[in-house]
């Protein structure tokens, strides 16, 4: 596939021309680094966004920064009523979802936590989005080109070698940041693939993306100052980190592209895991499973 940009275009050039209004974007992690950057860039164009943040507090703060269409949204990725919550708004509001950036994430915690008996960073990263995306299918269109983006990392070979370990979601029988983290990333390239086999013929296109190594986030609070170090050297600033997933989302030349794995608005590709279908299977049953138990 060609493509007009690379890794040093920002988020702002890869929108230049594109008039978004009348669509409506469900983004979250609007608070800060690249959700903001992304919401900043999206509503400039015309894009109403659905601004959705931890806390509604942050995301009203969000909103009050950018000019354009915002609607700030409540949605702690970590609690599963906030979730439900969440979707549940979406869908009585009668808006019609045009757009949808998993943005959101956490990165490397240095002790291990869990939510409900699952390690955190599989929770907010991977789970907490399956259960809004789903949540939310309903208010998606089939007949305009919706698109569903799902911010992953290349930090997804970290995983263990299964890709994602089923055995020990939880953490108990072995935690370390990196690999946690991974295996969170090829949950999130899995389950992209996963959903885009599930709307084949609907009109809606779902892809991943790396959005490059981008230290002057909140997302790397938890790096050590050595690798932090070792990162900057190789970082993007914050817009041409937005850059992916912004062209994903409303660029023409991904139009009806799907379930496909980007880097610097290119297709690459991901670890044999995160194309490991059979597996992206299994785990969409847990998931599954997992809420329906949670939710009894």
């Amino acid at each position: 596939m060609g493509t007009s940009f690379n890794a040093k275009s920002t988020a702002e050039q890869v929108l230049q021309g594109i008039d978004l209004t009348g669509k409506t974007v469900l983004l979250t992690g609007c608070n800060s680094g690249l959700g903001f950057e992304t919401m900043r860039v999206l509503t400039g164009h015309g894009a109403h966004v659905l601004a959705a943040a931890r806390t509604l507090e942050a995301a009203k703060e969000a909103c009050a920064r950018v000019s354009g269409q915002t609607t700030p949204l409540a949605c702690d990725l970590s609690d599963r009523s906030s979730v439900k919550q969440a979707a549940d708004d979406i869908l009585a509001s009668g808006l019609e979802i045009d757009r949808v950036i998993a943005n959101a994430g956490i990165m490397m915690l240095p002790k291990l936590e869990r939510i409900d008996g699952l390690e955190k960073q599989f929770v907010v990263n991977y789970l907490g989005h399956f259960n809004l995306i789903n949540g939310v299918l309903d208010a998606i269109p089939t007949h305009a080109g919706a698109r569903i983006v799902i911010v992953a990392s290349e930090a997804h070979r970290f995983a263990p070698k299964a890709g994602v370990d089923l055995t020990n979601l939880s953490g108990v029988h072995g935690y370390g940041p990196a690999q946690a983290y991974g295996q969170s990333n090829v949950a999130r390239i899995l389950f992209a693939r996963a959903l885009s086999r599930r709307l084949t013929g609907s009109g809606v296109t779902v892809n991943s993306l790396h959005p490059g190594v981008i230290v002057s986030t909140h997302l790397a609070r938890h790096l050590n100052p050595l690798m932090a170090l070792g990162m900057k050297l190789i970082s993007k600033t914050i817009p041409q980190g937005a850059a992916t997933q912004v062209y994903l989302a409303a660029h023409p030349e991904v139009a009806g592209m799907t379930g496909q794995y980007f880097a610097d608005c290119y297709i690459a590709k991901p670890s044999p895991a995160a194309r490991d279908d059979a597996l992206g299977e299994q785990l969409w049953t847990v998931s599954q499973q997992w809420l329906a138990e949670q939710s009894r």
